[in-house]
């Protein structure tokens, strides 16, 4: 990479935005918006409306899709994707909030810290996770049940990404008890509401234990969605010490993964399967991030700089083999060089 201290941000930006990537796309975000209201207007139409226990599971399914849908949404809109102002993005973002029962503030505080330093020790706190280790340094210093999970997180990666659904919110819950909520009324609010409608949508039209098994099956559901999602983004790429210097080019190419998209792929993933283009331009519009790969994708090679991408199955056996490598520790400790 002996180029590579030549390339420079501020020339790959020119680049992007001589062909109009960083404009607001209204048209594809309310296009988005009405499609997706309509699979929500489907899913709650089955609730009240069917009566076959099986059929209700897979509208569990259905309906938590749909909520994936939304947080994509709502991502987009904490990046001020969606709208020139600030506030719009912000008032759209609540809206996003309440129907999917999380606390805007804590999300967007944790997601632009990851922004800042993705992958980089004591800074992101997408690798600050009790329960998941990402370095042998940080698996060594577990203790207890922690140290149990982390030594076999190969195999507990799945039910915990499973109940992602549930740790946003308690962890959005513990967030606004402890620090100052940028709508410190209407976010705790729209959450008790979301719960409010929902718990009473489910129990009012459907029996008791089916109404239970509905929220089991959405919620792993969407959490499974959701941490199957943003996991190919950075799991098992390099992970930057504390003290890095690296500047703000290289630390978001490299700890970046693509994953190679087409028409489903993006659908299903929100766009964030171009994850580098995301990072470096993060205001992006995600239907505009495809056209910005091949721009980006080709600066980097005139720069000798590594742009990685994979497919999809092989981004998760890279997960699984991080997983497995940093819990072997455990197994079987080594001499830490």
């Amino acid at each position: 990479m002996e180029n590579s201290s030549r390339a420079s941000y501020k020339e790959l930006t020119r680049l992007v935005r001589q062909q109009g990537l960083l404009d607001r796309q209204p048209a594809y975000y309310a296009g988005n918006v009405v499609v997706i209201l309509g699979l929500l207007a489907l899913s709650i139409a089955i609730i009240i409306t069917v009566e076959s226990f099986w059929l209700q599971l897979l509208n569990a399914i259905l309906m938590a899709f749909v909520f994936g849908q939304i947080g994509f949404l709502g991502h987009d809109s904490g990046h001020r994707e969606i709208f020139a102002s600030a506030r719009k993005n912000d008032i759209f973002g609540l809206v996003v909030s309440f129907f999917l029962g999380i606390i805007r503030t804590w999300w967007v505080d944790k997601h632009n810290r990851h922004h800042s330093n993705p992958n980089q020790v004591g800074l992101d706190p997408d690798i600050d996770i009790p329960v998941i280790s990402f370095t042998r340094e940080d698996a060594l210093g577990k203790r207890g049940f922690f140290k149990f999970l982390v030594k076999f997180q190969a195999i507990f990666i799945v039910p915990l990404v499973c109940l992602e659904s549930v740790a946003l919110r308690v962890v959005g819950v513990q967030y606004m008890s402890s620090n100052r909520l940028k709508y410190s009324t209407s976010e705790p609010l729209l959450m008790l509401l979301h719960f409010a409608i929902y718990f009473s949508l489910l129990f009012w039209f459907l029996d008791v234990w089916q109404a239970a098994l509905f929220v089991v099956v959405h919620q792993l559901a969407f959490g499974f969605y959701m941490g199957s999602v943003f996991a190919t983004n950075h799991k098992g790429m390099p992970i930057i010490d504390s003290d890095s210097t690296m500047n703000f080019l290289m630390r978001q190419i490299l700890t970046a993964r693509n994953v190679r998209g087409n028409v489903v792929i993006d659908a299903l993933m929100g766009g964030l399967n171009y994850q580098i283009e995301h990072h470096l331009f993060p205001t992006m519009p995600r239907n505009q991030l495809r056209k910005a790969q091949k721009i980006v994708k080709a600066y980097c090679a005139d720069h000798e700089i590594d742009h990685y991408e994979t497919d999809f199955l092989r981004s998760y056996k890279e997960i699984f083999k991080h997983f497995h490598w940093v819990g072997a520790v455990l197994r079987k400790p080594v001499v830490m060089s």
